[in-house]
């Protein structure tokens, strides 16, 4: 008996214990933020909490911050301390959180750290954080909103706001040759910009907008050389805003190897869709525009190439001499891509269901191929690719070069082949340059064949693509991009296609015709027109209906 009461008491025992463990977790959420000096509230990102359950039984859990400030961390029912692994610093003020809060079995709790429950005192030199004295976070906090990315026709990249009027730098190596570009603020929201002044010596550009667009932005501070000394030196610290267009944007470091008169090496790690932001030094100054390596004075090297900013200062004074002579663009919006990308789930069970060719859609024209490309047909190609070109040539109703310029739409987007390879969730329509023989290369040739020798044919560019009108019915479409893609001939010479970005929903059969307007550059304001099959935009639409009941299921 005395074993068997035994036993019921230590199971007694252990059933709390049991039921505790059991217990469903709750959700502490932490929000962050700070006011700026015009006491405007802001999210402070990449900031470290450390939580401390009470009384303390284990090593406190690390959370980090997002760029909007807010960090979940699911716990244990309980009592616990939250505070700041290291000061903030801030405008010259330190700024450090401890916290306590209750955490409930299945609920969630909110804890906002503030300016108004910190523990705030003057920066100092112990204050500052182990790192050479840089705060990661007060750098987003102050130039987050002020970097920004930036698509020109034949790249994507980014920019940084200079001045309150709307003048945004960039590096010329984006902009390219185009006279506008679209400045991309957020996911959602975007518009279009004017080239003022670009030097490609000096590779710098500068871009102007509506100052509407950004006014909640502040223009950065720019760290010219005073004195004839940088305020960057070799082993010092540099930092960039990494800008992905549907993800958050962050902050990378890198040490600076070289400094010369014009540019600034590193070892620092930047995205190619973040090519045109800003360096930044440890005091939160722009050092230089980061650019794409100089192949000529790179190719030894792997170290990362950044214009100073002094090289940027004719620039800036020939923009503002032009900003006087005219009107920014509109801030109206512009389209932009959609959020939710084409799942390959979506896309595997599209690409099944499909009959007959995987190949391009295709419109004829004067002086272009002519080609209406949707995820699906790409994401075919490339996962059955002899499949789909067998399949191809199996169809007796298309004529060989239709076939070929068929499936090789699909390929080859040379400065786009990045973008392309997301399979983003657009239509994309794709003007190709036809190649022609003149006629007196082609006497030539068949004048060399009753002599035996045989010469390939001598073909040339017919027009090369200036622009693309698209409408739907009466409406014109506005592109979500109208990108070019460029087919370098030599070191200063290209050929260019157009590859203009559409809305999924733009065209289908609601349209009650869809037309396309081409113009080339030996024509630029004569249209060719042309209507497109509707069993073509049939089957455009069809392809994206996957991608429509992917987002009538998230809804």
């Amino acid at each position: 008996m005395r074993v068997l009461a035994a036993i019921a008491t230590a199971v007694c025992l252990l059933v709390p214990r049991i039921e505790a463990t059991t217990q469903p977790l709750g959700v502490l959420r932490v929000k962050v933020t700070i006011l700026d000096a015009d006491g405007h509230a802001r999210p402070v990102p990449r900031h470290a909490l450390l939580i401390s359950e009470n009384p303390t039984a284990a090593a406190p859990q690390r959370a980090v911050t997002a760029v909007d400030g807010t960090a979940e961390i699911r716990l244990r029912p309980g009592n616990y301390t939250v505070e700041s692994d290291r000061p903030l610093i801030f405008q010259g003020k330190a700024y450090q959180w401890a916290q306590t809060v209750d955490v409930s079995a299945g609920r969630d709790a909110l804890l906002e750290l503030t300016a108004g429950n910190a523990q705030v005192e003057a920066a100092s030199a112990a204050s500052l954080p182990a790192a050479e004295g840089v705060n990661q976070s007060a750098l987003l906090i102050d130039w987050q909103t002020s970097v920004v990315s930036i698509w020109s026709p034949t790249s994507q990249g980014a920019g940084f706001l200079i001045d309150a009027r709307g003048l945004i730098a960039t590096n010329q190596r984006l902009v390219g040759r185009a006279s506008s570009v679209e400045v991309q603020l957020s996911p959602t929201l975007k518009v279009a910009a004017r080239v003022l002044a670009m030097d490609g010596g000096k590779d710098v550009a500068i871009v102007w907008i509506d100052p509407k667009a950004m006014a909640s932005a502040r223009p950065v501070r720019l760290g010219y050389a005073q004195g004839g000394k940088p305020p960057i030196a070799d082993k010092d610290r540099v930092f960039a805003i990494n800008t992905p267009i549907h993800d958050q944007k962050g902050l990378t470091s890198g040490r600076v190897s070289r400094v010369n008169t014009h540019a600034i090496l590193s070892d620092i790690e930047i995205d190619d869709d973040s090519l045109g932001g800003p360096l930044f030094n440890v005091a939160g100054d722009v050092v230089a525009i980061s650019t794409p390596r100089d192949e000529r004075t790179d190719k030894d090297s792997d170290a990362t190439r950044a214009v100073r900013i002094d090289e940027a200062r004719s620039v800036i004074a020939d923009a503002e001499k032009k900003m006087q002579d005219g009107q920014p663009p509109s801030a109206t919006p512009l389209p932009v891509e959609p959020a939710r990308p084409f799942e390959d789930e979506a896309l595997i069970a599209a690409v099944k269901g499909r009959a007959g060719s995987l190949g391009a859609y295709q419109v004829a024209a004067a002086d272009f191929d002519i080609s209406l490309i949707t995820p699906v047909l790409i994401y075919g190609v490339r996962h059955q690719g002899d499949r789909a070109a067998e399949r191809e040539r199996g169809r007796g109703d298309r004529n060989p070069a239709e076939m070929l310029n068929s499936m090789r739409a699909l390929d080859d987007f040379e400065n786009w082949s990045d973008y392309v390879r997301e399979y983003p969730p657009v239509l994309m329509i794709r003007a190709t340059p036809k190649l022609v023989e003149s006629f007196w290369k082609t006497v030539g040739r068949v004048a060399a064949s009753t002599q035996g020798v045989e010469l390939p044919a001598f073909k040339q560019v017919k027009a090369g693509f200036a622009r693309m009108r698209v409408y739907c019915g009466e409406a014109e479409v506005t592109p979500i991009h109208p990108f070019k893609i460029e087919q370098r001939v030599d070191a200063t010479n290209a050929i260019y296609e157009g590859l203009y970005v559409f809305d999924p929903a733009a065209v289908g059969p609601h349209c009650a015709t869809v037309k396309l307007m081409l113009y080339s550059d030996k024509a630029p304001d004569k249209p060719d027109t042309r209507v497109v099959d509707p069993k073509i935009v049939q089957q455009i639409w069809q392809d994206f209906a996957a991608y429509r009941v992917q987002l009538q299921d998230v809804r």
